[in-house]
């Protein structure tokens, strides 16, 4: 969080200024560059409202946590009250998120949005936003996770009128979602009474929710197959949760109209695009609409065959490669998911694909008329091989040249690597992602980046980790040659050799030999822990520690580690 005071405190600090100067300096200091110009307004706009309610409420000891972090991503809640319920005596917590829309109306075919004059686009509404911050915090905060009824969630609208946000309470159904307007001043605080106490401090109930043990995060292999046979496993945030309604309504309305559109959704890694593929993978599958999951990642849709479809062999089945449909029939599907959009080929053939085929078609013109709407997940950031075609240009000039529409949803929030923001920043400015060159780590209690002086002390570090029930990796750069795979039953080749320390790289075969896990599953095998994988995923993926070693190396002789805290 950026701040914590009592309500009092802030309420003193908001309309004398010095709030919003303090807010700037911890956000510039916490992530790296200066907040947006909207962010910054709301501080300095919605914060004094909201202080001047508290007052009037009667709640000064009410604990206020400002720019509350959500655990293990990089989404924040505007504010979080913390103190004890008038009735139970129990510790009482409120999420509320501020808005300073003066009118919005809901989308015509989804309440779940609407619009509002200032975005092109649709946004989520503000009372599935709050609902969801609350369902997300009782799922990975170890003080609310056994007790759902603690968090309660409010949007306020305070320059809104009733008449301005019309329709908007639709989708009103329980304490984690309401929404309060100017107009309704007295109503709001009537409710922040009913669930804060005016005579006992917040504090203790701020620690408690500080100090929750964080709720491990469900592992998007091990929940797949409930993803898609059962129930929804993950809680979508903000755009994740617009970008998923926008297709999902896109596939209903493309079906009852018989045309076709076309989405992409963008996002850097960790914003949780496999997340919302699976999500809709499982909801389409389970309300009968033709659905497949594709890409280009071979390990990926191995392990999804794997873990997903370890009951149904039709599960199994709804996991391709992107080039699966060179004699597809046009229009088959309802929806085509390609995830890993940017691994898109430039043609599906190749050596050994049947001369009669080889006709030169390419791979986005397949899996465009496949499907009704086909949905394209990519990372333009990500490096693209000679052959590659999976950028947002490409697949708009695709689009374009069967006069089919075409949207695009971007992704920013991060959901990985503990959902630090400035750990994001710092590899993608190490990765001359972004212009700047490379910038000092300075830590933000997220991440843990650590330099050991030997692959002995790195490898504790791992082990350590995985008694405490973390997974671990470790990948390396290619400076080490790469042996034949040995016959079964004989050890692998220690190829990676620092000093006295040697390991061998992991598998590149189908198969298990001498007990390591086939080249797809090392990521996700516990026994893939025992070999190094090359960096850039060709030859294994997932790992979270790197070896650099030699001129390639920016740290010669020495090894990063980097693990989620």
């Amino acid at each position: 969080m950026l701040f914590r005071a009592t309500a009092k405190t802030v309420a003193v600090m908001a309309f004398d200024g010095s709030l919003f100067l303090h807010l700037t300096d911890q956000f510039v200091h916490m992530h790296g560059y200066r907040p947006s110009t909207s962010e910054a307004r709301s501080w300095e706009r919605s914060i004094p409202v909201l202080a001047a309610a508290f007052n009037d409420a009667g709640l000064g000891d009410v604990e206020t946590m400002l720019e509350y972090a959500l655990p293990l991503n990089s989404k924040r809640a505007d504010v979080v009250l913390a103190g004890v319920h008038p009735a139970t005596g129990e510790p009482s917590y409120v999420v509320v998120e501020l808005k300073q829309w003066s009118q919005a109306l809901p989308h015509e075919d989804d309440p779940a949005l609407c619009h509002v004059d200032a975005y092109t686009h649709p946004v989520l509404n503000p009372i599935e936003q709050v609902h969801r911050y609350c369902e997300y915090l009782v799922n990975f905060n170890g003080a609310v996770a056994e007790h759902g009824h603690r968090a309660n969630g409010v949007a306020f609208l305070h320059n809104a009128t009733e008449f301005g946000v019309t329709g908007l309470r639709e989708i009103e159904r329980d304490g984690h979602g309401l929404l309060f307007t100017g107009e309704r001043r007295g109503a709001f605080l009537d409710h922040l009474r009913s669930k804060l106490s005016d005579k006992h401090p917040g504090a203790r109930a701020a620690d408690e929710l500080r100090d929750g043990a964080t709720v491990r995060s469900k592992q998007l292999m091990s929940v797949a197959a409930e993803e898609v046979r059962e129930r929804t496993q993950f809680v979508l945030l903000d755009e994740q949760q617009v970008a998923y309604r926008m297709v999902f309504n896109t596939v209903q309305k493309a079906k009852n109209a018989d045309r076709k559109e076309v989405v992409i959704v963008t996002g850097g890694f960790g914003t949780g695009k496999s997340v919302i593929a699976l999500q809709l993978l499982g909801e389409l599958y389970r309300r009968g609409v033709p659905a497949l999951h594709a890409t280009g990642f071979q390990s990926f849709t191995k392990t999804m065959r794997k873990i997903a479809g370890a009951r149904k062999r039709e599960v199994q089945d709804l996991f391709k490669y992107s080039n699966s449909f060179m004699t597809a029939e046009k229009n088959s599907l309802g929806a085509l998911i390609c995830d890993e959009a940017h691994r898109i080929r430039e043609t599906s053939a190749n050596r050994y694909t049947r001369a009669a085929l080889r006709t030169g078609r390419a791979q986005i013109d397949e899996l465009i008329d496949v499907a009704y709407v086909p949905v394209f997940f990519l990372d333009e950031h990500q490096v693209v091989r000679p052959g590659e075609m999976g950028t947002v240009a490409d697949i708009k000039k695709a689009a374009a040249k069967r006069s089919i529409p075409c949207h695009v949803v971007p992704l920013d929030s991060q959901f990985r690597c503990g959902g630090s923001d400035a750990y994001l920043r710092w590899v993608v400015r190490l990765l001359g992602l972004e212009a700047g060159g490379p910038v000092v780590w300075e830590p933000d209690g997220r991440m843990q980046l650590l330099v050991a002086v030997s692959p002995q002390e790195m490898e504790a570090f791992l082990e350590a980790r995985r008694t405490q029930g973390y997974g671990a990796r470790v990948s390396a750069g290619y400076c080490w040659r790469w042996s034949p795979e040995p016959k079964p039953g004989d050890p692998l080749a220690p190829d990676v050799v620092i000093d006295d320390w040697a390991r061998p790289w992991n598998l590149r075969g189908d198969h298990s030999v001498s007990g390591a896990p086939p080249a797809a599953l090392w990521a996700t095998d516990p026994a893939g822990f025992g070999q190094a994988a090359g960096v850039g995923g060709r030859r294994g993926q997932g790992s979270r520690t790197r070896l650099t070693e030699g001129p390639r190396s920016a740290l010669p002789h020495r090894q990063m580690v980097s693990a989620e805290r």
